[in-house]
């Protein structure tokens, strides 16, 4: 329940609805308790009083009826109404709110969970908490007020009697507490199923062009089909044991009517106990058993929603790895002076990635990083927008400690241009603009025609209406980088980090984008990785590095003369080309 109770600060705006339901349910308890009561005055009446002078009284209790039944209809509605505007609103407001706390996470976390596992915290979990408070919380104060009710009412017509129908409440309880624990560990463990099946089905759907060229359908259907049996399996066991628990329930509660049958029937057939109060004592144990049952068949529901609040608080209570410092600067537009001193980093405690890194970029100049695949160039790329944080040393712009600086105001400076482009399921212009979202379409046309992507975009049909699809898999690789470097383009940072940014180009197409970066690499200070060297040839510093070490540095004529590893790449770029 601790999980409950942290949510329930988002169930505070809606406290007022909460209020309303309560006494909702209230009254709707106190009508159901008055009608059996009426028929034990119905009873009554018709016994002792005579046909001529009991008419009267019995239109009485008929306008009674009527009254309690519209009261009741009203009651309903409200507690029906507005226990789900208060639940869907609270769900609402918590998938918002687990959104934007995922949007704050840092890149170790989402390297370290699947997308699909994410996507069923936000969509699914969220989802399955509505029923606690639209339907469990509301139908739980509804059946212990009953229950109550139901009680005193009892006691007061036959306190033995009453006692005695207590007798299936101890095994009531205790079976209660031995199944639900076997279900709502069975429903906790069905749960993690689904989500490793929703992530192994994400992980299938974007990764369905491999699985279908290297013919692995069957292996991947035999995957999912042993994950979804498996998860299907533990969620038939907790559905089993809710089975077991119902109808235990019902067995006991059944043996509360012989008790009345049995010692009720034998008290009336002696003179101890009225027709009518009998009557009504059986009508009010079959109200008084009804909320037992109710509550015994909504531990389901309990046991789902506390599950996925589990699973949603876990979420919230993971703090990023990159946080702002409390008193944080809001940097405008910096100069570009980048300086990494001693910087050392590692994605875990036993793989240092980086070791003692130090160099400095000048306003304006252009830094090249290159090196063998898993040399550190990706990593400094990262670090410098704080993605991560260094594990030692520091990094500064214009002479300011980047994690001094408030995140976005430091992302607002840097324009990045990846290897891997990720563009999203909308238009051309939509894309491009999301660089900018306040630029113009001619300020977009402008930064296309830069990035050598305006001809290809207005031979489309729809030119830049044109809908790219999910990762943009309506263009081609080189048509996808070129929509990124003009998103980067309409940026205008003054630091621009390209990694591989002309990797999925043709060399026609790399001669054409590479003068637009040059073009737009004046003036700002660019850190470029790249496995071509061509690309990088005019850079004012190249780093070359090995194993997370700056090896060698120097301009490219120089180090292609050095006998180093650098020349070594130059050669074997040589002998490929």
């Amino acid at each position: 329940m601790q999980s409950i109770r942290s949510l329930l600060p988002y169930l505070r705006p809606y406290r007022w609805y909460m209020l309303v339901v309560i006494l909702s349910a209230a009254g709707i308890t106190a009508m159901n308790l008055v009608n059996p009561w009426l028929v034990r005055e119905l009873i009554q009446l018709i016994r002792t009083d005579q046909p001529a002078t009991a008419m009267e009284r019995v239109i009485q209790l008929a306008v009674v009826l009527v009254v309690v039944f519209i009261v009741r209809s009203v009651c309903r509605y409200l507690y029906a109404y507005l226990a789900h505007i208060m639940a869907y609103r609270f769900v609402n407001d918590l998938r918002i709110a687990l959104y934007a706390h995922l949007q704050h996470l840092s890149a170790r976390f989402f390297s370290e969970n699947q997308t699909g596992e994410l996507l069923k915290r936000v969509i699914v979990d969220t989802r399955d908490i509505e029923p606690l408070f639209a339907h469990y919380i509301p139908d739980m104060t509804v059946n212990i007020l009953l229950l109550i009710g139901v009680g005193g009412i009892l006691i007061s017509l036959h306190p033995v009697l009453a006692l005695l129908t207590l007798l299936p409440v101890p095994l009531l309880l205790i079976g209660t507490q031995s199944l639900s624990k076997r279900m709502r560990t069975s429903m906790r463990e069905a749960s993690n199923r689904l989500g490793t099946l929703s992530g192994m089905v994400q992980d299938n759907l974007t990764g369905i062009k491999e699985i279908q060229l290297f013919t692995q359908e069957q292996r991947e259907h035999v995957r999912i089909h042993d994950a979804s049996e498996e998860a299907t399996g533990k969620l038939l066991y907790g559905l089993k044991m809710d089975a077991l628990f119902r109808s235990t329930v019902e067995l006991l509660t059944a043996m509360g009517i012989v008790i009345v049958v049995l010692f009720g029937g034998q008290a009336a057939l002696n003179g101890q106990m009225q027709v009518e109060d009998l009557v009504a004592f059986v009508l009010y144990l079959s109200i008084f058993y009804q909320p037992i049952t109710v509550m015994a068949q909504m531990h389901e529901i309990l046991h789902v929603a506390l599950t996925a609040a589990d699973h949603v608080t876990t979420v919230l209570d993971m703090q990023p790895d990159v946080a702002e410092a409390p008193d944080c600067i809001d940097p405008q537009r910096l100069r570009g002076e980048v300086v990494f001193k001693d910087v050392g980093f590692e994605y875990n405690q036993r793989v240092p990635t980086l070791h003692n890194v130090s160099f400095k970029v000048s306003p304006g100049q252009m830094l090249a990083l290159a090196g063998p695949t898993g040399a550190g160039k990706t990593t400094i790329a990262s670090l410098l927008p704080r993605f991560y944080d260094v594990s030692s040393g520091t990094i500064t712009i214009d002479g300011i400690d980047v994690r001094t600086m408030s995140i976005s105001g430091l992302r607002r400076n840097i324009s990045m241009v990846l290897q891997d482009v990720f563009l999203f399921n909308g238009t051309i212009l939509e894309n491009i603009r999301y660089g900018d979202l306040t630029a113009s379409d001619e300020d977009i046309i402008r930064a296309s025609k830069a990035a050598r992507a305006h001809e290809f975009i207005t031979a489309l049909p729809d030119g830049y209406n044109t809908h790219i699809g999910e990762r943009g898999v309506k263009l081609s690789g080189g048509q996808k980088q070129r929509l990124a470097i003009a998103r980067a383009v309409l940026k205008d940072a003054p630091i621009l980090i390209l990694d591989e940014a002309t990797s999925a180009v043709d060399t026609e197409t790399e001669a054409e984008i590479q003068a637009a970066l040059n073009e737009l690499m004046q003036g700002r200070t660019s850190i470029v990785i790249a496995h071509r060297l061509s690309t990088i040839r005019h850079a004012d510093q190249i780093l070359v590095l090995e194993a997370g070490r700056i090896v060698e540095r120097g301009r490219h004529q120089e180090l292609i003369f050095s006998n180093g590893r650098y020349q070594h790449l130059h050669e074997a770029h040589v002998r490929l080309n």
